[in-house]
């Protein structure tokens, strides 16, 4: 495994010698040897980050859910407490914006590991993306060519995350696993299964690892999109205002970290994590994040610019939302233009269990193009990604009688 690991960073294989490796991983699996080994050649295949302080905290959601800006959260709250949390994150795959999209609308994300090593000791955190730096890059490599083959293998997923993990000297990691039918992990049995595993490779790899199983069927907050996200995230930051699924979910996934950091007694860490929001700590933490890496500390939810091109869905009946599409809505998002558009995506006006009058907007699509959004609000119009109850769906046969 090592040989074959070291083959792939110095790209001595083909995409089609990749492929099979790939392939065969995932019509086989593998051991639970055969995955440490696999992680721990990736840590040892690229740069690795020792940091004299410890404990090293991170936090990993295994994604699917639009929205998940906890991280903007989650990062100043566990480093205003004290605790060092270099996180590295992914810029979108299928979503509608990673982390590191997100945050760059904010400031530059692209450090070398030196370098992400001296803003976290300077500041404590970091949220930076983890494909500048030569962090475990066999496994940037190995995504390249699942990609187009559209297979994600469950052990080399699992070694592409804790990989990540241990080349940054992590030493407690929390692992957010949403679940839901339209999530990458669709039933609480499937995210039990995955909870074990990371739990496993981690203590192998000497990381106290905690998974948080949570509810991934409606998107986190209400926007969809860099830009949209950002502002969201900042106003939560400002003044407490903002969505409770987005403050109560980074509450308790921060509240988790102080604990297992030792910045919180058990059972007490959401507490805390709650009042680092309230008391302004953690928006401090924030600018100071965000100046370290060369962005304007001064920058409010209200300065960041979204698309000026805009439509809305509006509900055709009275009733309740009774059921979200995940997918429909990142790919709304998505053929507006983001993650790459940052002003592009949308914004929720009504959630599960919320009430809806007829004509009211249940949704806002962004973009900064206006041929995308048209493209988008034609989809978004054909696929009905949030149901009220009392619509109709579709109508078959789609005339009267039969021809």
């Amino acid at each position: 495994i090592k040989i074959l690991v070291n083959d792939i960073v110095e790209e001595n294989l083909s995409d089609i010698e990749l492929s099979a490796f790939i392939t065969s991983s995932y019509i086989h699996g593998m051991t639970d040897d055969e995955v440490e080994w696999l992680t721990k050649a990736m840590i040892e295949s690229g740069d690795t980050i020792e940091f004299d302080t410890h404990p090293i905290m991170d936090k990993h959601s295994i994604g699917g859910v639009p929205g998940n800006k906890i991280s903007l959260l989650v990062v100043p709250i566990v480093a205003a407490n004290g605790l060092l949390i270099p996180k590295t994150s992914s810029r979108a795959i299928t979503g509608a914006g990673g982390t590191a999209d997100l945050m760059e609308v904010l400031c530059p994300v692209e450090f070398s590991s030196q370098e992400v090593k001296e803003i976290t000791e300077k500041v404590g955190g970091a949220l930076v993306w983890g494909g500048a730096t030569n962090i475990a890059p066999a496994d940037d490599k190995l995504i390249r060519v699942e990609y187009p083959l559209s297979i994600d293998p469950y052990y080399q997923m699992l070694a592409s995350i804790m990989a990540k993990k241990g080349a940054i000297g992590a030493d407690n990691v929390v692992m957010d696993i949403p679940v839901g039918p339209s999530t990458k992990v669709p039933t609480v049995q499937d995210g039990q299964k995955l909870a074990g595993d990371l739990i496993n490779l981690g203590h192998r790899l000497g990381m106290n690892v905690e998974c948080a199983i949570t509810y991934g069927s409606s998107p986190i907050g209400r926007k969809v999109g860099p830009s949209l996200e950002v502002r969201e995230a900042m106003k939560v930051l400002e003044s407490m205002e903002g969505p409770n699924s987005l403050i109560e979910k980074s509450a308790a996934i921060a509240g988790i970290m102080l604990e297992m950091g030792g910045a919180a007694p058990r059972e007490r860490g959401k507490e805390i994590a709650l009042e680092t929001l309230r008391s302004g700590k953690a928006l401090e933490k924030m600018r100071q994040i965000i100046e370290a890496q060369g962005g304007d500390p001064n920058i409010k939810s209200d300065d960041i610019q979204v698309g000026q091109y805009t439509a809305d869905i509006f509900a055709s009946a009275d009733g309740y939302v009774i059921e979200f599409d995940n997918r429909w809505i990142i790919e709304i998002a998505r053929l507006a233009g983001a993650p790459n558009d940052k002003g592009a995506g949308v914004s929720i006006h009504k959630k599960m269990g919320e009430s809806v009058r007829k004509g009211d907007s249940i949704l806002t699509i962004y973009a900064e193009k206006e041929f995308k959004l048209e493209n988008a609000l034609a989809t978004a119009q054909r696929t009905n990604p949030i149901v009220v109850e009392g619509m109709l769906l579709r109508r078959v046969p789609g005339t009267y009688g039969f021809q």
